[in-house]
């Protein structure tokens, strides 16, 4: 068994769907489910939902309508081996009327939360100085997107105080 996430959308789930399966690797568009007849949110015969998978999970897409929007509440981390794929995903995602966020958070343009990280903030937000931690931590709490070298810079810093 896998669990599937769904993401309520205002008629526009293929549209995120395609466009996040062009974004990350391993990621692609599989199915739709038509409206067999009127819903609350669709027309007999529109798109009601679209199947994806991005990065190897299963999504589907719910046309539900303008009842939900996405908030901060729930958010999708994409793990960056270095400081070119941060800068990659962060310029991808907040095109177009996305929004830059604090500490590597951002909103897609359709409202979606994302945190672009990296496994290697572990070794200085949580590394075993703790006056460099602490450090890091700071410089990171004034930070849009993520910047690798200014945590290392702040770590190593304050651990040779």
């Amino acid at each position: 068994m896998q669990l599937t996430t769904c993401l309520w959308f205002d008629g526009n789930a293929r549209e995120a769907a395609e466009y996040y399966a062009e974004v990350f690797p391993d990621s692609s568009v599989e199915g739709q489910w038509i409206a067999p007849g009127e819903t609350p949110s669709n027309e007999i015969g529109s798109e009601v939902v679209v199947e994806f998978t991005l990065m190897g999970t299963k999504f589907i897409g719910l046309n539900g309508g303008p009842a939900f929007r996405f908030n901060e509440a729930i958010s999708f981390q994409i793990p960056c081996e270095d400081q070119d794929e941060i800068d990659r995903y962060w310029q991808v995602l907040t095109a177009d009327g996305g929004e830059e966020g604090k500490c590597g958070w951002l909103k897609d343009r359709f409202g979606v939360s994302w945190q672009v990280t990296s496994p290697r903030m572990s070794e200085f937000l949580g590394g075993p100085s703790q006056a460099g931690s602490k450090a890091a931590t700071e410089v990171m709490l004034a930070m849009n997107k993520i910047n690798l070298s200014e945590l290392q810079a702040a770590y190593e810093s304050a651990q040779d105080s």
